[in-house]
């Protein structure tokens, strides 16, 4: 088989199994908490990387409710579990500035709870793991989208940047941004951004004093997210509250 066929097999095969690897991030982080000690950072240095932490997941979800927000339906932005779908071709908004700009908002969502074990080394290979990971998504994804639409993919391929955004190649947007599309779309991203830093923060609470603490206020913030979670999952199964035409 040839090589870039290979990669492309590759790259559908974890597009398809791309949820398993936030349940391989948590079972790397349980050995990764307990040999990183907090004892080398000062009570300050700590609160800064805890919020630095939870900026960069803000970050994240901040990107990937833009992509999302301004999606329309049928478009490259809204693929299945089954496979790539694109009946149309992104090219304004947020994917004038960046070719995949939910995987870059994936990135910033999980990197944000990598850096919470307060370990740098996972950091690095976590961030090298993910872009060998989902750099063959990207590569099959663009493969599919160059045979389904040809020179027009081609040209926004060329002058858009891959993963690194390009603020200055910014074009309006002829989709209005939708907050009905966040809300129906990214509590269940959200859900499992909380439940990582509450899983962080109790193991290094159990390897340092041996205890659990239940009333903290990661818990408060996962029992109000769960909340939330089931309201808008509520509305969204039973209810024609967050539906939209011509929205994914």
């Amino acid at each position: 088989m040839a090589f870039i066929n290979s990669f492309e097999k590759e790259g559908n095969y974890l597009f398809k199994h791309r949820g398993q690897f936030p349940v391989i991030l948590f079972l790397l982080a349980i050995p990764v908490v307990y040999f990183t000690g907090t004892n080398n950072f000062s009570v300050l240095t700590q609160d800064v990387i805890k919020w630095v932490a939870i900026a960069l997941s803000v970050l994240g979800f901040i990107i990937r409710a833009i992509s999302i927000g301004t999606t329309p339906k049928g478009t490259s932005g809204r693929n299945t579990k089954d496979g790539q779908v694109a009946e149309s071709l992104n090219t304004t908004g947020i994917y004038s500035i960046v070719r995949h700009p939910l995987y870059l908002g994936n990135y910033f969502m999980w990197i944000g709870i990598v850096l919470f074990t307060f370990n740098f080394e996972f950091v690095v290979i976590i961030t090298l793991a993910f872009w060998l990971y989902y750099e063959r998504i990207m590569f099959a994804e663009e493969r599919f989208l160059e045979r389904k639409f040809g020179d027009a993919y081609m040209e926004w391929a060329n002058r858009t940047p891959a993963f690194i955004p390009c603020l200055k190649k910014f074009k309006k947007n002829v989709v209005p941004f939708s907050p009905v599309s966040v809300l129906r779309r990214e509590y269940s991203g959200v859900l499992a951004t909380v439940v990582g830093f509450v899983f962080i923060d109790d193991l290094r609470r159990y390897f340092n004093y041996h205890t659990f603490e239940v009333y903290t206020t990661w818990h408060y913030a996962l029992v109000v997210v769960l909340i939330i979670v089931l309201i808008l999952r509520s509305l969204k199964h039973f209810t024609p509250v967050l539906k939209e035409e011509g929205r994914s």
